[in-house]
């Protein structure tokens, strides 16, 4: 029982490597999955893997959509990654930015790639060992936030999301 409750994770940016990043992306219709990225969300749920989604939602600080829609997209990723076998575990956004247009989310947050705040919550909500994990990000910011946060990091620029994936999984202990 103990090995179900620490498995590995896999930590997964989203506008760039689960979705192509069409910038600002609030909506399913902006959506459009990266080739791979629902057959690497499977292979790492069949494997054992958390899987989860951490993001930077700077469209919600300047006013391109909400919270709501943030949420209703993620759900939506979250049911398609189901039927086509997988399991998103959980996920983390981050809807503020110090230049935003929306007063309530013109902030710092330490939320904000490249700070590690949504890695951290995971890693405590769900008692992982960052030792155990990796982060796939398209940004620097992605790989800083996983260096701060003590998580392994592989830069995706571009290709199979699933080959990609599975060749960083085989990586981690």
């Amino acid at each position: 029982m103990p090995a179900l409750l620490h498995r590995r994770a896999l930590f997964l940016d989203r506008d760039g490597v689960i979705n192509r990043d069409h910038g600002y992306v609030g909506s399913r219709e902006r959506f459009e999955w990266m080739p791979g990225a629902l057959a690497a969300i499977r292979n790492a749920t069949a494997a054992g893997w958390h899987v989860f989604v951490v993001t930077n939602q700077a469209g919600v600080a300047h006013g391109f959509y909400t919270e709501a829609d943030v949420t209703a997209l993620h759900a939506w990723m979250a049911d398609e990654a189901r039927r086509a076998g997988g399991t998103i575990d959980d996920i983390r956004y981050c809807p503020f930015h110090p230049e935003g247009t929306v007063a309530e989310y013109r902030r710092a947050s330490d939320r904000r790639k490249p700070a590690p705040g949504m890695l951290l919550d995971l890693l405590r909500a769900w008692e992982v060992d960052p030792a155990r994990a990796v982060l796939v990000g398209d940004q620097p910011t992605d790989l800083a936030a996983a260096e701060a946060a003590g998580v392994a990091a592989r830069l995706f620029e571009g290709g199979d999301v699933a080959a990609f994936v599975a060749d960083v999984m085989a990586g981690v202990r």
